[in-house]
């Protein structure tokens, strides 16, 4: 069973209830099933999916797929044996344009430095040092990266989110503190302490962190499932926003302080 989340806009000259067959819908996060054409009236869903070829209902309406666009929520597949990112290519495109196949090599899939250790010192006591498609052209396409993290004692890699991938993280040396938080309304937070060898996955879009357990280094490794996860540090995003996000605002969000809201904003 799948929960899928939806919205359809009705045709404004139709208000009927429309018919559809859902396909499976495995392997897909609906975002939004957007009809072709002009519409007015909205109707907004959480659809549950039974199984390949059922129909679901939502607010009186069994809703039909034909002519919707489907997105999926990982990279989309690799269509040839290989496509190595062309990053002199101005083409603006989903991913990166190709490198002429006729002169790709080995080094297009390869990445020397992750038995360096990362700088960690900065305020936060940690360094990740990424692997992603612009730094490994040949994962375009491939919907996988790698990032190498570093902790000083007691280091954090603070609270943030990876809007394109989930991850799993192993521990190669020291202790990590490892959590995330569920969405709301529940705002559940769930935590280990991880030690050499232990195994963690942060699920896609979750605000998730890390922090060394111990008085000695750390190192983990961590694999995402998309070429360029991306990363939005909730800190930096909240309070370093370009150009700042209101006083007004982020003194009610978090009740503090229009002075305290400001500090944090030199912070960052």
């Amino acid at each position: 069973m799948a929960t899928a989340w939806l919205e359809v806009t009705k045709p404004a000259s139709s208000v009927p209830s429309k018919t559809v067959n859902i396909s499976d819908a495995r392997g897909w996060r609906w975002g939004g099933l957007t009809p072709h054409g002009t519409y007015s009236t909205r109707a907004t869903a959480t659809l549950r999916v039974l199984s390949p070829g059922s129909c679901a209902t939502a607010n009186g309406v069994t809703f039909d797929p034909t002519g919707f666009d489907v997105f999926p929520a990982s990279d989309l597949s690799p269509l040839q044996d290989f496509c190595v990112a062309d990053p002199t290519n101005q083409v603006h495109v989903k991913g990166i344009v190709c490198k002429d196949p006729k002169i790709v090599g080995a080094n297009d899939f390869t990445f020397s430095g992750l038995h360096i250790a990362g700088n960690t010192s900065n305020p936060i006591d940690s360094s990740v040092t990424p692997v992603t498609v612009f730094q490994l052209p040949g994962l375009n396409t491939l919907g996988i990266s790698l990032v190498r993290i570093d902790y000083a004692p007691w280091g954090t890699n603070p609270p943030h989110t990876h809007p394109r991938a989930s991850e799993i993280l192993t521990v190669l040396e020291g202790s990590l503190e490892v959590g995330f938080v569920t969405s709301s309304p529940e705002n559940r937070h769930i935590t280990k302490v991880l030690k050499k060898g232990d195994v963690f996955a942060f699920p896609i879009g979750l605000v998730h962190y890390q922090r060394n357990a111990g008085s000695g280094n750390a190192v983990a490794i961590a694999a995402l499932s998309s070429q360029n996860p991306g990363v939005i540090t909730v800190a930096n995003a909240v309070f370093g926003s370009v150009p700042n996000i209101s006083s007004n605002v982020l003194s009610r969000a978090f009740q503090l302080d229009k002075g305290v809201v400001n500090y944090l904003q030199t912070q960052f």
